[in-house]
C-alpha cells in the first residue's frame, strides 16, 4: 500500500458499510389474538430490561457514528490554539516498556455496541469544536482505555502512576502538567445532557466530555486537522511521546483511523497490519531512523 492509498474515502452511513435494501417483505397481518400475545411479550421484555438497567433505566444510548465534517476550529477554539506551544508527552522508561502490551490488550477488548452510543456525540462535538477528525480522537480513546472500559478509567492513576482518565492524560509531568494545560477545554462547547460518565465537578480528569474535549484540543495544538495525514501522525506521536514506542503508537492510531474512514467505523475490528505498515512507511520510518 502506497502513501497515495492513505487518502480517506467517504464514510458509509452504516457503521458496517452495508447498503440498506429497499426491497423488504411486507409485514404479515396480525390477528387480535396475536396482538394480545405480542403485548404480553413486550411487557415481559420491558420488565426484564428495567431489572437489568436498574431503577433509573440509565444506559448509554445506541447511536450511529457521525460523519466526518470538514470544519475549522470554532472562533473561540481558534483563539485558544493560536500561539500555543506544542504539547509533547514524556512517558517514563517503565511505561515505554510496558505500554505496547497495554495497547495490544486494549485493542483486543470487546466493546458492547450500546456502550459506544454515548461517545459518538462527544467525538463529534470535540472534533467540530477544534477542527480535528473525530476518528483520530476515537482511535486514541481505543488505544488508551478501550473506549473507557479499562477498569482504572474512572479512578486513580495507571500502573505507571502518572496518567489517568478516559484519554490517559499525564498529571505528574510539568511543573505544568499536560492535563493542566488543556483541562479547561470543556468550556469551548456546550456539555451534552447525557453521556457515559459525568463527574460531579469540572474540569475532571475522569469525565468523558472533559477528557475527550481536552484530547481534541491537544491534537489540534500539535497540528492535527480533519485530514488523516502527516499532521495527524505527528500529533499522535506528540500525544504519546518521542520515542520508539511513540512511533508504533502513532502508526497504530493513524492506521486505525484511516481504516475506519475507508471501511466504516468498526468498534471491535483489530488494526489492519498492512495499513500500519503503510502508515509507518509514509510517516513513521523517518522518525524511527532518528
Amino acid at each position: 500500500m502506497s502513501p497515495a492509498e492513505l487518502t480517506p474515502a467517504a464514510v458509509p452511513t452504516s457503521p458496517s458499510g452495508a447498503p440498506v435494501s429497499a426491497n423488504l417483505p411486507a409485514p404479515a397481518r396480525l390477528e387480535t389474538g396475536d396482538l394480545v400475545l405480542a403485548g404480553v411479550i413486550l411487557l415481559i421484555a420491558g420488565a426484564l430490561a428495567l431489572a437489568l438497567l436498574g431503577p433509573s433505566g440509565s444506559t448509554s444510548p445506541t447511536g450511529r457514528p457521525p460523519a466526518v465534517t470538514l470544519a475549522a476550529p470554532t472562533p473561540a477554539a481558534r483563539a485558544a490554539l493560536g500561539g500555543a506551544r506544542p504539547i509533547v508527552a514524556a512517558p517514563s522508561r517503565a511505561a515505554q516498556r510496558a505500554d505496547p502490551r497495554r495497547f495490544a490488550r486494549n485493542g483486543r477488548a470487546h466493546i458492547p455496541a450500546r456502550w459506544m452510543g454515548g461517545f459518538y456525540p462527544l467525538y463529534d462535538l470535540a472534533g467540530r469544536t477544534f477542527g480535528v477528525n473525530w476518528m483520530l480522537i476515537a482511535s486514541i480513546h481505543r488505544q488508551e482505555t478501550a473506549f473507557s472500559t479499562d477498569p482504572t478509567t474512572y479512578h486513580g492513576l495507571n500502573y505507571a502512576h502518572c496518567c489517568g482518565g478516559p484519554m490517559q492524560f499525564n498529571v505528574t509531568n510539568g511543573p505544568v502538567s499536560t492535563w493542566s494545560r488543556v483541562a479547561d477545554s470543556y468550556r469551548y462547547a456546550i456539555r451534552p445532557a447525557v453521556y457515559p460518565h459525568v463527574s460531579a465537578s469540572h474540569p475532571s480528569l475522569y469525565d468523558d466530555f472533559d477528557s475527550i474535549m481536552a484530547a481534541a484540543r491537544l491534537l489540534a495544538t500539535d497540528g492535527a486537522k480533519v485530514a488523516l495525514d502527516a499532521g495527524a501522525w505527528a500529533a499522535a506521536y506528540d500525544y504519546y511521546g518521542h520515542d520508539a514506542t511513540g512511533v508504533a503508537y502513532a502508526d497504530q492510531v493513524l492506521a486505525r483511523a484511516i481504516t475506519w474512514t475507508q471501511r466504516g467505523f468498526c468498534i471491535n475490528c483489530g488494526v489492519d497490519d498492512r495499513m500500519v505498515a503503510a502508515v509507518h512507511a509514509a510517516y513513521g520510518a523517518r522518525y524511527q531512523a532518528r
